[in-house]
């Protein structure tokens, strides 16, 4: 009989160290004349951010994202409530070192170029000339501004899609553990969304760290790993993908021939489009199969389906009375 010690113990994963956490967050800002009116732009937000993963925050616009992300990035105190990133307390100036940030209205010398925008912020992390001389054309070349004609133009020369990718170059010049991006698609084109999108997929394979606010569900549902959804300062859910909308537990089918009476016993939502029959299958799989024979109806696809971010995100707001589609 084999012994107790000579068999295979299972071994257990090993957690992922916490990059970001926060536990209750609070920001109140005063306004008024006399100061004495309250805005409430963060109440009790408690998250976790994982090393290596790309977390999106979710949210309308005015939810309170940028106030969480400049909380967490000290440039304000929060009311109440307290965090750690990349272990140290909120505040501690000892991590500005290991983080990048993207703000989401940047504002840069205009008459500075490219090359020089990214020499002048590299000194401000001491980084040394030599260091300097590799790292700027590898980002120039991350960023898509690698080119003669756009790293000697000056920045006020630059479009809104190029400032944003200078703005991308300018967050990883320190070669940062996390990066924090704000809005990194808001008021691109597709081509520049595209690209920006890219950036923090080759950031992701990396192994970075990235926390990013957004607004634009789509980007945020291809990049991913986690997502928050936050709305009038408070966040509603957390979670993956997966544990948000759930696995798939629908077939979206396509059928050739056929006839509309009995598909529509079989199909919910079924539609005719460009001489196929589409809809959701409402019966079991197996049984359908065998009823497409009888009816000498092909089929063309069946694929598994589930609730879209966006159709989640909306009815997350309107459970809770904060958005009315009349």
């Amino acid at each position: 009989m084999e012994s107790v010690s000579s068999l295979p113990i299972a071994s257990t994963p090993t957690p992922r160290p916490i990059v970001v956490q926060t536990h209750n967050l609070r920001k109140v800002y005063r306004t008024g004349f006399w100061l004495n009116q309250k805005i409430v732009s963060l109440q009790g937000c408690s998250l976790e951010v994982f090393q290596g993963e790309t977390f999106g925050l979710l949210g309308q616009n005015g939810a309170g994202k940028t106030t969480l992300l400049k909380a967490l990035l000290s440039i304000v105190r929060p009311t109440s409530g307290s965090g750690t990133l990349l272990g140290r307390p909120l505040g501690d100036r000892s991590i500005k070192q290991r983080v990048g940030y993207l703000p989401e209205n940047p504002y840069f010398y205009d008459y500075l170029t490219g090359w020089e925008f990214l020499q002048y912020t590299a000194g401000l992390f001491q980084i040394p000339p030599d260091t300097q001389r590799k790292r700027i054309p590898e980002l120039l070349d991350m960023v898509g501004l690698a080119q003669a004609s756009a790293r000697k133009k000056q920045l006020r020369q630059y479009s809104k899609g190029m400032l944003q990718r200078i703005g991308m170059a300018q967050a990883l010049i320190n070669d940062p553990e996390v990066v924090f991006l704000d809005e990194p698609m808001s008021g691109l084109d597709p081509l520049g969304r595209f690209q920006i999108r890219e950036i923090i997929l080759s950031l992701k394979a990396q192994g970075k760290t990235i926390f990013f606010n957004s607004h634009i569900l789509s980007d945020v549902e291809t990049i991913c790993d986690r997502v928050a959804i936050l709305a009038r300062g408070e966040i509603l859910c957390i979670g993956s993908l997966d544990e948000l909308l759930g696995t798939a537990t629908l077939y979206q089918v396509k059928v050739q021939g056929g006839s509309r009476d009995v598909l529509q016993q079989w199909m919910s939502d079924l539609e005719l489009q460009d001489g196929l029959w589409r809809g959701h299958l409402k019966g079991n799989p197996q049984d359908f199969l065998a009823s497409l024979r009888l009816m000498n109806a092909n089929l063309v696809s069946m694929d598994m389906a589930r609730t879209s971010l966006e159709d989640f995100f909306v009815q997350q707001l309107r459970q809770r009375g904060i958005y009315n589609s009349q």
